[in-house]
């Protein structure tokens, strides 16, 4: 099999500056492949350039050096700006911008209609998409009287109809509740699971990388980190340096060994933390 065809997405050596900043690079030297299945998560302070990366995995952005593809196509081809929205989707950080109707379902069925959907398919997708997000139930509502974790799961829903085979999703819990975080992590852990849809998280929420298969530390524009979520966040030190804070389970036991007590590394889970506590007090 080809190489390309076994990454959805990949940038080699990309550098971007905003026509405003000719004398920072936003993004510098950055080169990552998103494989099919992964649910990959982009971790960084507001300014560290995961945003920006973000926005080059559909085109959204294009790069000032260096190339990015999506399924084998140059992002920078405009004849393939449409199969590369397909294949890629993105959610955005506030939903209340990606909400276009004044019923949940009319929101889901808008870019199907937009691009041609027959309306028995349009139908079929928009109840599949909606039960995939566990918001079915609210179908005929408006968007406007749903909770912020709501609305943004009737944007991915929106966006799974479109049968994309990755989506992006750009600090999608950065303006919601404890609760509305939780019911949108729920949903993409689900889609990655049990739908087998690659999710590319950006978020500067420690616990939602730990979910993650994968973890990509950037600072300063740049990936300082990569690898699964143990090994990445074993890197305590590194990572309060650049002023980034690790799992609370993992940030006690890293406390308590240096303290001198005798714990297992790599701790990343409340259960292992509890098991390993449990096994030092002899309990």
């Amino acid at each position: 099999m080809n190489m390309e065809q076994e990454r959805i997405i990949r940038a080699e050596h990309i550098s971007f500056r905003y026509q405003d900043e000719q004398s920072q690079l936003v993004l510098d030297d950055v080169s990552i492949d998103i494989v099919p299945g992964q649910f990959v998560a982009v971790l960084g302070h507001n300014g560290s350039g995961k945003s920006t990366l973000a926005k080059h995995m559909n085109a959204v952005l294009l790069p000032s050096g260096g190339t990015v593809w999506v399924h084998g196509m140059d992002t920078r081809n405009e004849e393939h700006l449409y199969d590369i929205r397909q294949s890629v989707g993105m959610v955005f950080q506030n939903p209340d911008n990606q909400i276009v109707a004044t019923i949940v379902e009319e929101d889901v069925a808008f870019a199907l209609e937009n691009v041609g959907v027959p309306p028995a398919e349009i139908r079929r997708r928009v109840d599949e998409a909606l039960q995939d997000v566990g918001m079915y139930d609210y179908r005929e509502h408006s968007p406007h009287q749903l909770s912020g974790g709501q609305k943004q799961r009737v944007a991915i829903a929106g966006i799974i109809a479109m049968r994309p085979d990755c989506i992006v999703l750009d600090e999608p819990t950065a303006m919601l509740d404890p609760k509305g975080r939780t019911e949108v992590l729920k949903t993409i852990r689900k889609l990655n699971r049990e739908h087998n849809i690659t999710v590319v998280l950006i978020t500067h929420y420690m616990d939602e990388a730990a979910q993650a298969d994968r973890v990509v530390v950037m600072e300063n524009g740049k990936i300082i980190l990569e690898g699964g979520a143990r090994d990445v966040f074993s890197h305590v030190e590194e990572l309060k340096a650049v002023g980034l804070d690790v799992p609370q389970a993992t940030e006690l036991v890293y406390e308590l060994k240096r303290a001198g007590w005798a714990l297992p590394d790599r701790i990343l889970t409340e259960e292992e933390c509890i098991e390993a506590l449990a096994e030092a007090f002899g309990l």
